[in-house]
C-alpha cells in the first residue's frame, strides 16, 4: 500500500512538473505542429521596416546613500572608542581591517582621513579626501562629509585659496 501511495504522489508530482513544463512553451512554436511551422499566419507581402526609434532622454542615475556594513561599522565605533582614548595607532590599525573589508566604501576614508588630520597628517588626511570624494560619487552627504575634510586637510597645510575652492563646490552646499 504504502509503495503505491508513493507511486501515485510520484506520477502526480511528473504530472505537475510536465503542465508546468508545457505552459512554458511559446505560442509560435506548439508540439503538435511541424518544426517549420508556426501557430501565427505568415503573410506574403513583407512588412514595411519599422520607423527608427526616437532617444530617450538621459537620466541623471538616482542617487546613493553609502552605508557601513555591521561589521565595519563595529570596527568604526571601536576605532573612534581609541582615538578617545588617546591610542591613535590601534585606532589606525581597526580602520585598516575596516578598509580591508569594504575598500570602496567612502565612509571609512573618510574616517581614516580624520585620523590622519588628528595624527597631524595633513597631506595623508588630504589623500583619503580625495579617495573619499571619488568613491562617493552619487551620494551627496558623503560627498559633502569628504570636501569638508578636503578643506580641513587643505587649510592644515595653508592651501587656504584651494580650500575655497572646494568650498564653492556645487556638492558642498
Amino acid at each position: 500500500m504504502a509503495q503505491e501511495h508513493r507511486t501515485l504522489r510520484a506520477a502526480a508530482a511528473l504530472f505537475t512538473l510536465a503542465a508546468l513544463l508545457g505552459g512554458c512553451q511559446s505560442p509560435a512554436q506548439r508540439p503538435d505542429m511541424p518544426d517549420n511551422q508556426s501557430a501565427e499566419p505568415q503573410s506574403s507581402s513583407p512588412l514595411p521596416p519599422a520607423p527608427p526609434l526616437a532617444p530617450r532622454p538621459q537620466r541623471a542615475p538616482p542617487p546613493r546613500e553609502n552605508h557601513l556594513s555591521a561589521a565595519t561599522s563595529s570596527l568604526v565605533t571601536q576605532a573612534r572608542t581609541l582615538i578617545a582614548r588617546g591610542d591613535l595607532d590601534a585606532a589606525s590599525s581597526t580602520l585598516d581591517r575596516a578598509l580591508r573589508i569594504e575598500p570602496n566604501n567612502p565612509l571609512l576614508w573618510i574616517e581614516r582621513g580624520r585620523l590622519r588630520l588628528t595624527e597631524n597628517d595633513a597631506r595623508q588626511a588630504e589623500g583619503c579626501a580625495r579617495k573619499a570624494l571619488v568613491l562617493a560619487s552619487g551620494d551627496r552627504g558623503a560627498q559633502a562629509q569628504a570636501g569638508r575634510l578636503l578643506v580641513d586637510a587643505l587649510r592644515a597645510q595653508r592651501r587656504n585659496q584651494e580650500a575655497g575652492e572646494v568650498e564653492a563646490q556645487p556638492f558642498m552646499h
